[in-house]
């Protein structure tokens, strides 16, 4: 587990579509910043707080001239994430910002692309079978044996994946 905390910076971003005559503003939530914070838990509320009251969103970045001051409603939410709204020159938006611990990392793999062998055997078999879907493990799965918690989910894991244990406790 990790202990890098991190100020995330969520903007409402605006798509506007033309479909028959007709046009369409679609909003949608995008991670525009993660930076990471380093202190405790009341410099990492603070470092939150800053952002909010003065993160300038994509959005408005073009309509904004040197010495612009725009209108900004900062709500701190239940959770201690911030809720803005900021209007510049008639144009508004709206941001996010939480505070997070980055819990996982893993990197992306690529497989490697297929050999023209793998290929025609692949058009003459058909396509393989689809991965199944997550879905959490039965409670029998949970409760079996006299493990506990993290080190029985991890065998489970290990046990559908077709890997043997290389030590049980």
């Amino acid at each position: 587990m990790s202990a890098d905390w991190y100020i995330l910076i969520e903007e409402d971003i605006r798509d506007t579509k033309h479909l028959q005559a007709i046009e369409f503003r679609l909003h949608h939530w995008k991670l525009a910043a993660a930076h990471r914070v380093k202190g405790d838990e009341a410099r990492i509320a603070a470092v939150a707080e800053d952002a909010a009251l003065h993160y300038l969103p994509t959005t408005l970045t073009r309509y904004a001239k040197p010495g612009d001051r725009p209108a900004r409603h900062a709500f701190l939410a239940q959770d201690g994430s911030w809720v803005v709204l900021v209007g510049l020159r008639g144009h508004q938006c709206h941001i996010r910002v939480s505070t997070a611990r980055l819990m996982h990392v893993h990197e992306e793999k690529e497989t490697p692309p297929k050999t023209l062998k793998e290929t025609l055997r692949g058009a003459w078999e058909g396509p393989p079978p689809p991965e199944q879907p997550w879905s959490p493990p039965a409670e029998d799965e949970d409760r079996s044996e006299s493990r506990t918690g993290e080190d029985r989910r991890g065998t489970v894991l290990a046990e559908r994946a077709g890997f043997e244990p290389a030590w049980t406790p």
